[in-house]
Protein backbone atom coordinates (compact mmCIF):
# COMPACT_ATOMS: atom_id res chain seq x y z
CA UNK A 1 0.00 0.00 0.00
CA UNK A 2 1.32 3.46 -0.96
CA UNK A 3 0.95 6.31 1.46
CA UNK A 4 -0.76 9.40 0.07
CA UNK A 5 1.60 12.31 -0.49
CA UNK A 6 1.33 14.96 2.21
CA UNK A 7 4.03 17.39 1.02
CA UNK A 8 2.57 20.83 1.67
CA UNK A 9 4.67 22.34 -1.13
CA UNK A 10 3.33 20.01 -3.79
CA UNK A 11 1.40 21.63 -6.62
CA UNK A 12 -2.38 21.65 -6.06
CA UNK A 13 -4.66 19.74 -8.38
CA UNK A 14 -5.32 20.86 -11.93
CA UNK A 15 -8.49 22.94 -12.25
CA UNK A 16 -8.12 24.86 -9.01
CA UNK A 17 -8.49 28.24 -10.76
CA UNK A 18 -12.17 29.17 -11.08
CA UNK A 19 -11.39 32.09 -13.43
CA UNK A 20 -11.63 31.37 -17.17
CA UNK A 21 -9.01 33.00 -19.43
CA UNK A 22 -7.11 34.49 -16.51
CA UNK A 23 -3.94 34.40 -18.63
CA UNK A 24 -5.65 36.68 -21.19
CA UNK A 25 -4.82 34.30 -24.04
CA UNK A 26 -8.21 34.21 -25.82
CA UNK A 27 -9.71 37.26 -27.49
CA UNK A 28 -12.30 36.05 -30.01
CA UNK A 29 -14.13 39.34 -30.61
CA UNK A 30 -11.21 41.71 -31.19
CA UNK A 31 -7.70 42.40 -29.92
CA UNK A 32 -8.23 46.15 -29.52
CA UNK A 33 -11.25 48.47 -29.27
CA UNK A 34 -10.95 52.26 -28.99
CA UNK A 35 -13.23 54.99 -27.69
CA UNK A 36 -14.64 53.06 -24.74
CA UNK A 37 -16.06 54.72 -21.64
CA UNK A 38 -19.43 55.98 -22.85
CA UNK A 39 -21.05 52.63 -23.51
CA UNK A 40 -22.88 50.24 -21.23
CA UNK A 41 -21.32 47.00 -19.99
CA UNK A 42 -19.87 44.99 -22.87
CA UNK A 43 -17.41 42.24 -23.72
CA UNK A 44 -15.19 44.15 -26.11
CA UNK A 45 -11.95 42.22 -26.44
CA UNK A 46 -10.69 39.52 -24.08
CA UNK A 47 -13.07 36.65 -23.48
CA UNK A 48 -14.76 36.48 -20.06
CA UNK A 49 -13.57 39.97 -19.09
CA UNK A 50 -16.25 42.65 -19.42
CA UNK A 51 -15.75 46.39 -19.30
CA UNK A 52 -18.35 47.86 -16.97
CA UNK A 53 -19.37 51.51 -17.39
CA UNK A 54 -22.00 53.52 -15.54
CA UNK A 55 -22.82 57.21 -15.65
CA UNK A 56 -21.92 59.86 -18.20
CA UNK A 57 -18.15 59.59 -18.12
CA UNK A 58 -16.22 62.08 -20.23
CA UNK A 59 -13.14 59.85 -20.18
CA UNK A 60 -12.31 57.44 -22.98
CA UNK A 61 -9.97 54.49 -23.16
CA UNK A 62 -8.70 51.74 -25.41
CA UNK A 63 -9.08 48.16 -24.20
CA UNK A 64 -6.69 45.67 -25.77
CA UNK A 65 -5.00 42.30 -25.59
CA UNK A 66 -1.26 42.96 -25.75
CA UNK A 67 1.80 40.71 -25.72
CA UNK A 68 3.38 42.26 -22.64
CA UNK A 69 2.72 39.76 -19.86
CA UNK A 70 5.13 38.86 -17.04
CA UNK A 71 7.71 36.28 -18.06
CA UNK A 72 6.79 32.75 -16.99
CA UNK A 73 3.16 33.62 -16.26
CA UNK A 74 1.62 34.63 -19.58
CA UNK A 75 2.80 36.27 -22.76
CA UNK A 76 -0.48 38.20 -22.87
CA UNK A 77 -2.28 40.73 -20.73
CA UNK A 78 -5.27 43.06 -20.75
CA UNK A 79 -4.37 46.73 -21.25
CA UNK A 80 -6.48 49.81 -20.52
CA UNK A 81 -5.05 52.96 -22.10
CA UNK A 82 -6.58 56.35 -21.21
CA UNK A 83 -7.05 58.41 -24.39
CA UNK A 84 -9.32 61.16 -23.02
CA UNK A 85 -9.08 62.41 -19.44
CA UNK A 86 -12.02 63.02 -17.09
CA UNK A 87 -11.07 65.20 -14.14
CA UNK A 88 -14.65 66.25 -13.31
CA UNK A 89 -16.10 63.00 -12.01
CA UNK A 90 -19.86 62.80 -11.53
CA UNK A 91 -21.13 60.94 -8.47
CA UNK A 92 -22.78 58.18 -10.51
CA UNK A 93 -19.76 57.27 -12.64
CA UNK A 94 -17.74 54.09 -12.51
CA UNK A 95 -15.53 52.09 -14.84
CA UNK A 96 -14.17 48.62 -14.11
CA UNK A 97 -13.18 45.28 -15.55
CA UNK A 98 -15.14 42.25 -14.37
CA UNK A 99 -15.22 38.50 -14.78
CA UNK A 100 -18.47 36.65 -14.00
CA UNK A 101 -18.62 33.10 -12.57
CA UNK A 102 -21.53 30.67 -12.80
CA UNK A 103 -23.00 29.41 -9.55
CA UNK A 104 -22.44 25.77 -10.45
CA UNK A 105 -18.71 26.46 -10.95
CA UNK A 106 -18.14 27.97 -7.48
CA UNK A 107 -19.98 25.51 -5.25
CA UNK A 108 -16.63 24.30 -3.92
CA UNK A 109 -16.52 27.47 -1.77
CA UNK A 110 -19.62 26.48 0.21
CA UNK A 111 -20.20 30.20 0.66
CA UNK A 112 -23.05 31.53 2.79
CA UNK A 113 -23.66 28.40 4.85
CA UNK A 114 -22.04 26.51 7.72
CA UNK A 115 -18.67 25.10 6.67
CA UNK A 116 -17.91 27.83 4.12
CA UNK A 117 -14.30 27.79 2.96
CA UNK A 118 -11.58 30.38 2.77
CA UNK A 119 -10.40 31.53 -0.65
CA UNK A 120 -7.70 33.60 -2.32
CA UNK A 121 -7.66 35.91 -5.32
CA UNK A 122 -4.32 36.61 -7.01
CA UNK A 123 -3.31 38.51 -10.14
CA UNK A 124 -0.44 40.37 -11.80
CA UNK A 125 -0.64 44.13 -12.45
CA UNK A 126 1.43 47.05 -13.60
CA UNK A 127 0.71 50.62 -14.68
CA UNK A 128 2.30 53.64 -16.32
CA UNK A 129 2.89 55.14 -12.88
CA UNK A 130 1.98 54.36 -9.29
CA UNK A 131 -1.83 54.09 -9.26
CA UNK A 132 -4.15 52.66 -6.60
CA UNK A 133 -7.17 50.62 -7.65
CA UNK A 134 -9.48 48.09 -5.96
CA UNK A 135 -10.44 44.46 -6.45
CA UNK A 136 -13.84 43.33 -5.19
CA UNK A 137 -15.35 39.88 -4.82
CA UNK A 138 -19.10 40.36 -5.15
CA UNK A 139 -21.71 37.75 -4.22
CA UNK A 140 -24.46 38.46 -6.76
CA UNK A 141 -26.89 35.96 -5.22
CA UNK A 142 -26.88 37.57 -1.79
CA UNK A 143 -25.61 41.13 -2.49
CA UNK A 144 -22.50 40.81 -0.31
CA UNK A 145 -18.96 41.92 -1.01
CA UNK A 146 -15.39 42.21 0.19
CA UNK A 147 -12.81 44.63 -1.26
CA UNK A 148 -9.07 45.29 -1.20
CA UNK A 149 -7.02 48.23 -2.47
CA UNK A 150 -3.84 47.52 -4.42
CA UNK A 151 -1.15 49.67 -5.98
CA UNK A 152 0.03 49.09 -9.53
CA UNK A 153 3.57 50.31 -10.29
CA UNK A 154 5.66 50.38 -13.45
CA UNK A 155 6.91 46.82 -12.77
CA UNK A 156 4.83 43.65 -12.78
CA UNK A 157 3.74 42.74 -9.26
CA UNK A 158 1.60 39.89 -7.99
CA UNK A 159 -1.27 40.94 -5.74
CA UNK A 160 -2.70 38.36 -3.33
CA UNK A 161 -6.07 38.88 -1.64
CA UNK A 162 -7.02 36.56 1.23
CA UNK A 163 -10.79 36.02 1.53
CA UNK A 164 -12.13 34.70 4.84
CA UNK A 165 -14.95 32.17 4.90
CA UNK A 166 -18.36 33.81 4.72
CA UNK A 167 -21.10 31.83 6.47
CA UNK A 168 -23.43 34.87 6.46
CA UNK A 169 -26.69 33.79 8.14
CA UNK A 170 -26.06 30.10 7.48
CA UNK A 171 -28.68 29.84 4.75
CA UNK A 172 -27.39 32.17 2.01
CA UNK A 173 -25.92 29.59 -0.34
CA UNK A 174 -24.72 30.42 -3.84
CA UNK A 175 -27.25 29.27 -6.40
CA UNK A 176 -26.28 26.01 -8.07
CA UNK A 177 -27.15 27.02 -11.63
CA UNK A 178 -25.75 28.53 -14.83
CA UNK A 179 -26.40 32.15 -13.82
CA UNK A 180 -24.00 34.63 -12.22
CA UNK A 181 -23.14 33.94 -8.57
CA UNK A 182 -19.73 35.56 -8.06
CA UNK A 183 -18.12 38.52 -9.80
CA UNK A 184 -14.52 39.71 -9.54
CA UNK A 185 -14.49 43.47 -10.15
CA UNK A 186 -11.39 45.57 -10.79
CA UNK A 187 -12.38 49.18 -10.05
CA UNK A 188 -10.34 51.77 -12.01
CA UNK A 189 -12.64 54.82 -11.87
CA UNK A 190 -15.49 55.86 -9.61
CA UNK A 191 -17.61 58.79 -8.48
CA UNK A 192 -18.62 59.54 -4.91
CA UNK A 193 -21.55 57.11 -5.04
CA UNK A 194 -18.88 54.37 -4.95
CA UNK A 195 -15.91 56.03 -3.22
CA UNK A 196 -17.27 58.18 -0.37
CA UNK A 197 -17.64 55.46 2.25
CA UNK A 198 -15.33 53.11 4.11
CA UNK A 199 -13.82 50.26 2.12
CA UNK A 200 -15.53 46.91 2.81
CA UNK A 201 -12.40 44.99 3.81
CA UNK A 202 -14.47 42.25 5.49
CA UNK A 203 -17.55 40.46 4.16
CA UNK A 204 -20.58 42.74 4.41
CA UNK A 205 -23.90 43.41 2.78
CA UNK A 206 -23.26 45.54 -0.29
CA UNK A 207 -23.04 49.28 0.25
CA UNK A 208 -22.17 51.13 -2.96
CA UNK A 209 -20.21 53.89 -1.19
CA UNK A 210 -17.89 51.24 0.29
CA UNK A 211 -17.03 49.49 -2.99
CA UNK A 212 -14.13 51.61 -4.25
CA UNK A 213 -13.18 54.07 -1.50
CA UNK A 214 -9.59 55.22 -1.91
CA UNK A 215 -9.01 54.45 -5.59
CA UNK A 216 -7.32 56.63 -8.20
CA UNK A 217 -8.88 57.16 -11.63
CA UNK A 218 -7.62 55.68 -14.88
CA UNK A 219 -8.99 58.88 -16.45
CA UNK A 220 -6.87 61.28 -14.37
CA UNK A 221 -4.27 61.61 -17.14
CA UNK A 222 -3.99 60.53 -20.78
CA UNK A 223 -0.62 59.00 -19.90
CA UNK A 224 -2.33 56.40 -17.67
CA UNK A 225 -2.18 52.71 -18.58
CA UNK A 226 -3.29 49.67 -16.57
CA UNK A 227 -2.18 46.09 -17.29
CA UNK A 228 -3.71 42.88 -15.85
CA UNK A 229 -3.08 39.14 -16.23
CA UNK A 230 -2.66 35.92 -14.24
CA UNK A 231 -6.06 36.28 -12.54
CA UNK A 232 -6.87 33.38 -10.21
CA UNK A 233 -9.57 32.52 -7.67
CA UNK A 234 -9.04 29.35 -5.66
CA UNK A 235 -10.14 27.61 -2.47
CA UNK A 236 -7.84 27.91 0.51
CA UNK A 237 -6.06 30.55 2.60
CA UNK A 238 -2.94 30.65 0.41
CA UNK A 239 -2.59 31.95 -3.15
CA UNK A 240 -0.73 29.24 -5.02
CA UNK A 241 1.30 29.62 -8.20
CA UNK A 242 -0.77 30.72 -11.20
CA UNK A 243 -2.23 27.66 -12.89
CA UNK A 244 -1.00 27.27 -16.46
CA UNK A 245 -3.56 25.92 -18.92
CA UNK A 246 -3.15 24.90 -22.56
CA UNK A 247 -4.78 27.22 -25.08
CA UNK A 248 -7.13 24.52 -26.41
CA UNK A 249 -8.68 24.01 -22.99
CA UNK A 250 -9.07 27.75 -22.41
CA UNK A 251 -10.63 28.30 -25.84
CA UNK A 252 -13.14 25.50 -25.26
CA UNK A 253 -14.17 27.03 -21.93
CA UNK A 254 -14.59 30.46 -23.56
CA UNK A 255 -16.69 29.05 -26.40
CA UNK A 256 -19.27 27.94 -23.85
CA UNK A 257 -20.10 31.66 -23.61
CA UNK A 258 -19.23 33.02 -27.05
CA UNK A 259 -17.96 31.88 -30.41
CA UNK A 260 -17.92 33.28 -33.93
CA UNK A 261 -17.36 31.87 -37.39
CA UNK A 262 -16.10 33.86 -40.36
CA UNK A 263 -16.53 32.64 -43.92
CA UNK A 264 -14.27 34.18 -46.55
CA UNK A 265 -15.83 35.65 -49.66
CA UNK A 266 -16.90 32.81 -51.96
CA UNK A 267 -16.58 30.10 -49.31
CA UNK A 268 -19.44 27.82 -48.33
CA UNK A 269 -21.23 28.57 -45.05
CA UNK A 270 -23.19 25.32 -45.09
CA UNK A 271 -22.80 21.82 -46.44
CA UNK A 272 -24.24 20.94 -49.83
CA UNK A 273 -27.43 18.96 -50.12
CA UNK A 274 -29.77 21.62 -48.79
CA UNK A 275 -33.14 21.78 -50.56
CA UNK A 276 -34.97 25.01 -51.28
CA UNK A 277 -38.13 25.17 -49.17
CA UNK A 278 -39.65 27.91 -51.34
CA UNK A 279 -38.77 30.24 -54.19
CA UNK A 280 -37.35 32.72 -51.69
CA UNK A 281 -36.03 30.66 -48.79
CA UNK A 282 -33.83 27.83 -47.60
CA UNK A 283 -33.04 26.47 -44.15
CA UNK A 284 -29.47 25.66 -43.18
CA UNK A 285 -27.86 24.81 -39.86
CA UNK A 286 -24.70 24.23 -37.88
CA UNK A 287 -23.60 22.83 -34.53
CA UNK A 288 -21.71 24.83 -31.93
CA UNK A 289 -18.12 23.75 -31.19
CA UNK A 290 -19.13 23.07 -27.57
CA UNK A 291 -22.40 22.90 -25.62
CA UNK A 292 -23.05 26.54 -24.75
CA UNK A 293 -24.07 27.88 -21.34
CA UNK A 294 -27.57 28.67 -22.64
CA UNK A 295 -29.26 29.05 -25.99
CA UNK A 296 -27.20 31.90 -27.48
CA UNK A 297 -28.20 35.09 -29.21
CA UNK A 298 -27.10 34.78 -32.84
CA UNK A 299 -26.05 37.65 -35.08
CA UNK A 300 -24.68 38.23 -38.57
CA UNK A 301 -22.36 41.14 -39.33
CA UNK A 302 -24.13 41.99 -42.62
CA UNK A 303 -27.02 40.09 -44.23
CA UNK A 304 -25.85 41.11 -47.70
CA UNK A 305 -22.61 39.22 -47.09
CA UNK A 306 -24.55 35.94 -47.19
CA UNK A 307 -26.07 34.38 -50.29
CA UNK A 308 -27.68 31.20 -51.57
CA UNK A 309 -26.02 29.37 -54.44
CA UNK A 310 -28.30 27.31 -56.66
CA UNK A 311 -26.68 25.68 -59.69
CA UNK A 312 -24.43 28.42 -61.12
CA UNK A 313 -26.32 31.38 -59.68
CA UNK A 314 -25.78 33.12 -56.35
CA UNK A 315 -28.60 35.23 -54.88
CA UNK A 316 -27.98 37.76 -52.12
CA UNK A 317 -29.89 37.27 -48.88
CA UNK A 318 -32.38 39.90 -47.75
CA UNK A 319 -32.82 38.40 -44.31
CA UNK A 320 -31.33 35.69 -42.09
CA UNK A 321 -33.33 34.34 -39.15
CA UNK A 322 -31.75 32.14 -36.49
CA UNK A 323 -33.13 29.45 -34.23
CA UNK A 324 -30.71 28.50 -31.48
CA UNK A 325 -30.21 25.94 -28.75
CA UNK A 326 -27.25 25.11 -26.53
CA UNK A 327 -26.03 22.56 -29.07
CA UNK A 328 -26.87 23.92 -32.52
CA UNK A 329 -28.59 26.59 -34.58
CA UNK A 330 -30.68 26.82 -37.72
CA UNK A 331 -30.47 29.61 -40.29
CA UNK A 332 -33.43 30.50 -42.44
CA UNK A 333 -32.03 32.41 -45.40
CA UNK A 334 -34.42 34.59 -47.37
CA UNK A 335 -33.80 36.02 -50.85
CA UNK A 336 -36.02 38.25 -52.98
CA UNK A 337 -36.73 35.63 -55.68
CA UNK A 338 -35.22 33.13 -58.05
CA UNK A 339 -35.00 29.85 -56.14
CA UNK A 340 -36.59 26.67 -57.43
CA UNK A 341 -38.45 24.58 -54.88
CA UNK A 342 -36.76 21.22 -54.44
CA UNK A 343 -33.43 22.20 -56.02
CA UNK A 344 -30.20 21.61 -54.16
CA UNK A 345 -28.24 24.61 -52.89
CA UNK A 346 -25.92 25.86 -50.19
CA UNK A 347 -25.27 29.07 -48.27
CA UNK A 348 -22.05 30.94 -49.01
CA UNK A 349 -20.33 34.22 -48.23
CA UNK A 350 -20.54 36.80 -51.01
CA UNK A 351 -19.37 40.37 -51.67
CA UNK A 352 -17.20 40.22 -48.55
CA UNK A 353 -16.44 37.88 -45.69
CA UNK A 354 -19.39 36.96 -43.49
CA UNK A 355 -19.23 36.55 -39.72
CA UNK A 356 -21.78 34.73 -37.57
CA UNK A 357 -21.56 35.15 -33.79
CA UNK A 358 -23.24 33.30 -30.93
CA UNK A 359 -23.40 34.92 -27.50
CA UNK A 360 -24.45 33.19 -24.26
CA UNK A 361 -22.48 35.42 -21.89
CA UNK A 362 -23.39 36.10 -18.29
Amino acid sequence: MTKARTNASASPAVGRNMVINGAMNVSQRATSVTGLGANADAYNTLDRFKLGVEGTTAGRLTMAQVADGPNGISANCLKLDCTTADTSIAATEFVGVSTYLEGQNVQRLGKGIAGAKQAAISFYVKASSSLTFAVELFDADNARHIVKLFTATTAWNRIEFYIPADEDDGSSALNDDNATSLVINFWVHGGTNFTSGTLATAWANKTNANRAAGIDSIFSNTANNFFLTGVQLEVGPVATEFEQEDIGTTLTKCQRYFHSTTFANGKAASAGGLVNSSTIGVISGMTHPVIMRAAPTAAINDVTHMGVRQRAAVTTCTNVTFGTSQRACTMELTVSSGLTVGDGCFARAINNSCTLSFDAEL
